[in-house]
């Protein structure tokens, strides 16, 4: 049986479930609002879809706003996150979580993550808090809930606030209590390839009101709930989410549940059949995490079980057989072009970083950018036929590495999946 890369025949030849999901349920909603007349920030659908958004999560307070980069923006800013500031994030997330830092004037101090979770290190955590330290940014990466108990710890013993990043995690739970509830404040994103999406969005939840106001009125532009229109007391921007948005939000998250049921037993699957196939490590949930959405799967490379070819090479040969699937980040977020010293912002240029961004080398950040697999959530929305596919491609390059070993170098003489 040749591999497909090479010209015989894929394991599979009909595409995985398709992202987004959507309907009659989502037309409908979007037709409401464009027959309402009220298309802006104003329309009754954003509160409905804030109240139902907090009662999924159990948290007393909603803000909704344009997307999940500008829910951690106001997120800081409400925490009075300013000049000279440090915010400890991990090194495996997306930029927002720590370019929203720098744009309050903060440094991001960058922190190891547990190779299990993929998640911040609480010893690597509290190893990096100094005087100047202000607050905890904790993302539930991939879906899995970091760990809320050792790192709320960690911030109420040095006075730290502590904020949830949950942008891949909606509904996720940490020992029965929904991701949310553990710090003082919460952000999701609704971006295109999210959980729940309507192709930009965002939301903070928080249990206190007082922090909740300031979110939201800076968010309106400075104004106060109740007050006049024209009426600003604090300066802030325009940063609210649209009725149409919130339309198309509220039918998506009434499929939520199900949807996460179905990949929860679509992973659990996977994981089993893995067992058989040591190449692909896929680790064990932690077993205080009680709600596991899985927006990303993230397996682990060992070459060696491939005839020892490339994690690339075998991505290449896996779209072939029919199962798309990524690398993860190409580097940890310290290694990003804008953390060069010529591509901070004018008021940082002058000033020494808390870390040596370019020389920086966490171990298990670094480890996972050279070995991590990621396999997108929408391929877990369908039958255990799909899941079988995934690991019938992966044993059949298995059992033919040696056969694309020549090709290592030249990866462009080979066809395109």
């Amino acid at each position: 049986m040749e591999l497909a890369l090479l010209g015989g025949r894929p394991v599979r030849e009909r595409p995985y479930p398709s992202w987004p999901d959507y309907g009659a349920e989502e037309a409908e909603s979007l037709l409401s609002v464009l027959r309402s007349g009220s298309w802006g920030g104003y329309n009754e659908k954003v509160e409905e879809f804030e109240a139902a958004f907090a009662k999924l999560h159990q948290v007393a307070h909603a803000v909704s706003c344009a997307n999940g980069t500008v829910a951690l923006e106001v997120v800081l800013r409400a925490l009075g996150i300013g000049a000279g500031d440090e915010v400890i994030v991990p090194a495996i997330t997306f930029i927002s979580t720590a370019s929203t830092v720098l744009l309050c004037q903060g440094w991001p101090v960058f922190a190891d993550i547990l190779p299990s979770t993929l998640n911040l290190s609480p010893a690597a955590v509290e190893a990096a808090v100094t005087s100047r330290t202000k607050a905890i940014v904790a993302v539930h990466f991939g879906g899995q809930p970091a760990d809320m108990e050792a790192l709320r710890k960690i911030a109420q013993r040095h006075g730290l606030a502590l904020i949830e990043d949950a942008a891949h995690a909606h509904g996720a739970a940490w020992c029965g209590i929904p991701v949310g509830n553990f710090g003082q404040v919460a952000t999701f994103s609704f971006q295109a390839f999210k959980l729940v999406t309507s192709g930009e969005g965002g939301i903070i939840l928080t249990n206190s009101p007082d922090l909740a106001e300031r979110a939201w009125s800076y968010c309106n532009q400075g104004r106060r709930k109740g007050r006049g229109w024209f009426e600003h007391y604090s300066l802030g921007t325009n940063y609210r989410m649209t009725g149409f948005q919130a339309a198309l939000l509220t039918a998506q998250l009434a499929k939520l549940p199900e949807q996460t049921q179905r990949r929860q037993a679509n992973v659990a699957y996977l994981r089993s059949l893995l067992r058989e196939l040591p190449g692909l490590r896929l680790e064990d949930d932690d077993p205080r995490v009680t709600s596991q959405p899985h927006y990303l799967v993230t397996l682990r490379y060992h070459r060696e079980q491939f005839g020892d070819i490339s994690r690339d090479l075998f991505l290449r040969a896996l779209a072939a057989e029919g199962v798309p699937a990524q690398p993860s980040y190409p580097f940890p977020l310290y290694r990003n072009p804008m953390f060069r010293r010529e591509n901070l912002p004018a008021w940082a240029r002058g000033q020494t970083p808390p870390q040596p961004y370019e020389s920086l080398f966490l171990p298990e950040s670094e480890r996972l950018c050279a070995d991590g697999i990621w396999l997108e959530h929408h391929l877990f929305l369908g039958g255990s036929r799909d899941v079988e596919d995934i690991v019938a491609a992966a044993k059949k390059i298995s059992q033919h590495a040696a056969k694309l070993r020549p090709h290592e170098g030249s990866l462009s003489a080979l066809p395109k999946p």
